[in-house]
């Protein structure tokens, strides 16, 4: 599954033979909830979340900030960028992930979720107070016309491909629909419990795809109020909402209006933060952390700074090469690039030693390749020896370091060796290749603060005769570029989730590359990659997935696609000292998650 519109879910399947009139149908699995693994934390009936308090009240405004500027109303498209909020606020999907269990997800939308027992199909019972915020009742028909809307030409790209085993929906009467699964695949329930839906009658008079700032009807917890293009946006919370009693949403979304205003800038939004524009902040920036977030107000209490402990699965943040570029095609030429980069240096002298090394694109997790390959994982490997390089199945991950007896001078003096052999050489203090062009490129930005990071690396890359130039760029301009893949090379994180699936496909493999709006921005097209992505897909066994993923792990690794950044294993936040909070933290969440089970004192 995937992280920003995801799911983490887990579930316990009670078996039951189900009969339709006039058909027969194969037995089912029938629950209030569903998982990968079949287990479940919470049974039937539970109350509430563990990461919730029933001391929770409603009331209060809560002003939180967003980067950039919006022009769209509607999450699920490709162009344009849409508001804060609208994922979490507004849509509700037919199931909502629990975030204190790996991968379990509860009936929200459905009440009641039947996964045949062949796992060729799920049933899902709508719950019959369902309802719109327009006060239609979310129909079988809404969640068919859902589906099949996302499979089409007219959402982003990225749901074709990752509700591509979904094959159709059939409404089967006034509450229950049934999607069909075109082969097994141990998360394809999953995946369809978290579809959003989307009103049906809406969607008829406002077509889905249109460039319009029309407020949405949803049937989550808030209402679209106010809009202020591009500046601001607020949401009010629905007195009328349908699910404020079910027990997946017990003591959540308690302020009255949440408000998102917009900065150019995080710089910009921290001098904001701290005049109380805005409550709370997540912040990424280390330096920000360790001295912008100082003062009175900080020391007094008025202003509360917290690390959220977390067990998120890291992924991958890192310099993407964009290997369609005839430039970054070589192999030896990517590890070059990567060994210019001296993370030790950053992390000490910009980052406060704040950050661990991203050492596996699943860093912080047991799903990170070790040592050498054995065993199953090694069977998934030797068929594409011929074709993978050597250092997959002799080299364990290890990222380019300058700590001795390593440094950076002897880490350039590899690179420039790597570089030789691939055709490049020093002429005139510039790198040229044979035809006597000189290696130069551009790194795309999005936030003037990773400026402070580039530059040095764009010093070492000088010292090898190549010139990196770089430039943040307006953040409309800058998901334009990103989303036709018009970079050379840009700054990405590949999220993770604790059990990795069908989004794997939109990340690396070759039917994403030439997909504009994948997330296949690095441009892979490799055989043993498709085959080990298909592998975690369709995986029956946790040994299965655990032996793929570390195998994708080392090609991916191995290959350079990336030059490796760093993780935090907690949440950085500051916020204003006007919340109340439960005791108990959820295990897999991002800060938005976290505050929707946050009052006002």
């Amino acid at each position: 599954m995937i992280a920003r519109k995801h799911l983490p879910p887990a579930i316990l399947l009670l078996c039951s033979m189900f009969v339709l009139p006039l058909c027969l149908v194969a037995p089912v699995l029938a629950a209030h909830g569903i998982s990968i693994d079949g287990t479940l934390k919470y049974p039937a009936g539970f109350r509430q979340f563990d990461y919730t308090d029933a001391k929770a009240k409603k009331g209060g405004n809560l002003v939180l900030h967003g980067l950039g500027s919006f022009d769209k109303m509607n999450p699920f498209t490709l162009k344009g960028a849409e508001p804060e909020g609208l994922n979490l606020l507004v849509f509700e999907t037919l199931a909502t992930p629990s975030l204190d269990e790996p991968f379990a997800a509860y009936g929200l939308i459905a009440r009641d979720i039947e996964l045949a027992a062949d796992k060729l199909s799920v049933t899902y019972t709508i719950n019959e107070r369902a309802r719109f915020s327009d006060g239609t009742p979310v129909t079988p028909a809404d969640v068919k016309f859902s589906l099949d809307t996302l499979k089409s030409a007219v959402a982003h790209p990225f749901y074709q491909s990752y509700f591509q085993d979904i094959s159709r929906a059939e409404v089967l009467d006034a509450h229950r629909v049934r999607f069909r699964f075109a082969r097994r695949n141990r998360e394809l329930h999953m995946i369809a419990s978290g579809m959003p839906i989307f009103s049906k009658k809406f969607y008829g008079k406002y077509p889905f795809d249109a460039a319009t700032l029309t407020p949405p009807i949803g049937s989550g917890p808030y209402l679209v109020e106010e809009v202020n293009p591009g500046k601001s946006i607020t949401y009010r919370r629905n007195p009328d909402y349908w699910g404020r009693d079910l027990n997946v949403r017990r003591n959540m979304f308690n302020f009255d209006r949440i408000t998102y205003k917009y900065y150019k800038d995080q710089i910009v939004s921290v001098e904001a933060f701290k005049a109380h524009d805005f409550d709370f902040m997540d912040i990424n920036i280390a330096k920000q952390w360790a001295r912008d977030l100082t003062g009175p107000k900080f020391d007094d209490g008025r202003i509360v700074k917290r690390l959220l402990a977390h067990h998120n699965n890291a992924g991958m943040q890192g310099f993407v090469m964009n290997i369609r570029r005839p430039l970054f095609k070589d192999r030896r030429v990517r590890q070059a690039l990567s060994l210019a980069f001296d993370f030790e240096w950053a992390n000490a002298t910009l980052f406060f030693s704040q950050y661990d090394r991203c050492n596996s694109f699943f860093s912080n997790s047991p799903l990170a390749a070790h040592g050498l390959p054995t065993g199953l994982e090694l069977d998934y490997l030797t068929p594409f020896k011929g074709q993978l390089p050597d250092d997959v199945f002799t080299k364990p991950l290890t990222p380019a370091a300058t700590t001795p007896p390593d440094s950076l001078r002897s880490n350039l003096r590899k690179a420039q060796k790597l570089l030789t052999e691939a055709g490049w050489t020093i002429k005139n203090g510039a790198l040229v290749n044979r035809e006597g062009t000189a290696f130069n490129f551009d790194i795309m930005l999005v936030s003037p603060s990773f400026e402070r990071v580039i530059a040095p690396y764009a010093q070492n890359l000088a010292k090898l005769g190549i010139t990196a130039t770089y430039r943040t760029i307006d953040p409309a301009l800058y998901l334009r570029r990103f989303n036709s893949f018009d970079f050379d090379m840009t700054v990405n994180v590949f999220g993770q989730s604790q059990s990795p699936g069908n989004e794997q496909r939109d990340y690396w493999h070759s039917s994403a590359a030439d997909r504009e709006g994948s997330r296949n921005i690095i441009g892979i097209k490799n055989p043993a990659v498709d085959s080990l992505v298909d592998r975690i897909i369709y995986a029956e066994r946790q040994e299965e997935i655990t032996a793929a993923c570390r195998a994708l792990d080392r090609v991916l690794w191995h290959n350079h696609y990336v030059v490796p950044n760093w993780y935090l294993s907690k949440h950085r936040v500051a916020y204003w000292n006007i919340f109340a909070q439960p005791k108990t933290l959820p295990l897999y969440y991002s800060p938005d998650q976290a505050i929707a089970t946050w009052w006002m004192k």
